[in-house]
């Protein structure tokens, strides 16, 4: 039981991180999430929607 509670929170964790890189990564949040610039943010930004796909199916694989 306490096995399966630890992996449902890695799961959300990973999603939380997935919805950070995928939609907040230019935004305030992720920009202070990650310490990042908004320039660097930009130039950046599909490599993060691409990590961001790889923690969704590290969540759903979990899940």
């Amino acid at each position: 039981m306490i096995g399966n509670i630890l992996i449902a929170l890695i799961g959300i964790l990973h999603v939380y991180i997935l919805i950070l890189e995928m939609f907040l990564w230019d935004k305030p949040q992720g920009l202070k999430a990650f310490g990042n610039t908004l320039e660097k943010a930009k130039l950046t930004k599909v490599l993060a929607q691409n990590q961001g796909l790889y923690n969704g199916f590290l969540a759903a694989g979990l899940f």
